[in-house]
């Protein structure tokens, strides 16, 4: 079976860019369109993987190979924010999710609790601001996988992830992470042997998961943001006042690509000395997915 783990759509709310953030979405995918291109890559099963947001669901909930998940942005006990995708989780347990998120140590007891998959998306990316050197202790202890490959991240930061997942003993996972259709399914999380979604995460955990498909570029980048740009032009006509600010998009995402480049390099470094072997907070086997 295959999933592509980390997927956005309409109901991502809007950008953090200031100023955008008032005009612009995080993506304008439509959760049909995102469930007809997974379909159409070879996807076994479907999820939506929004921002704080389970509302995109509903559209696809008639389908019997979709299940509900969502990236939850979480604070730190350091008081950085970190990107968590929980997976195959109900209306109830999203809510409580929600009123859980302001700290990790709430979440992680409740999603402890109740037994759901997590992972810790894009760790080496500075995409939801500094890091600190507590919050990978954090990680290393308690996080029962990494997202090893995002189809949006520069392939050096998937690779250290990877590296660190290896080191520590973490469940590998991959997504495309794409704001855009055109990312959708092209990077993807394999699992042989599995006909269900709970058999899925039972071969996650089992540790038979296999990470597949493509890694982000700068080139990549700036085309993405150009197509949301074009999107919130079409949805919003009188932001076409801005259209002449268009010519700065390359030089946004330069600045934002090296910016991630320094971030991968720095804590590269300090993973350099290795790290001990991490304390579970319960069994990973097949046998604890709840059906």
């Amino acid at each position: 079976m295959r999933c592509d783990l980390h997927v956005h759509s309409i109901a991502s709310g809007m950008c953090d860019t200031p100023l955008l953030n008032r005009v612009c979405r995080e993506s304008y995918n439509q959760p049909d369109e995102v469930y007809a291109r997974c379909k159409h890559l070879g996807m076994s099963i479907v999820t939506l993987t929004d921002h704080d947001s389970i509302d995109a669901a509903q559209r696809l909930r008639r389908h019997t190979d979709f299940f509900v998940s969502e990236e939850v942005t979480c604070r730190m006990p350091s008081g950085t924010l970190v990107h968590i995708g929980v997976y195959n989780l109900s209306d109830r347990q999203h809510l409580e999710i929600q009123n859980r998120r302001n700290s990790f140590v709430s979440l992680l007891m409740y999603l402890t609790e109740q037994k759901l998959f997590f992972s810790v998306n894009h760790m080496f990316s500075g995409l939801t601001g500094k890091r600190d050197a507590e919050d990978f202790h954090w990680f290393a202890s308690y996080a029962p996988a990494f997202e090893v490959r995002n189809g949006q991240m520069w392939g050096p930061a998937n690779r250290q992830a990877q590296k660190l997942a290896k080191r520590l003993g973490k469940i590998g996972i991959g997504g495309s992470d794409s704001h855009t259709i055109t990312g959708v399914g092209l990077t993807y999380t394999e699992v042989k042997g599995a006909s269900t979604v709970s058999e899925f995460f039972a071969g996650l955990r089992a540790r038979r998961g296999r990470v597949k498909g493509i890694e982000g570029t700068y080139s990549k980048l700036t085309a993405d943001i150009y197509r949301i740009g074009a999107a919130m032009f079409q949805e919003k006509p009188a932001t076409l006042a801005m259209l002449p600010l268009s010519v700065l998009v390359p030089a946004f995402t330069a600045a934002h690509w090296l910016n991630e480049v320094w971030f991968c390099k720095k804590w590269e470094k300090h993973f350099a000395d290795g790290e001990k072997a991490p304390r579970m907070l319960w069994d990973l086997r097949a046998g604890a997915e709840r059906v």
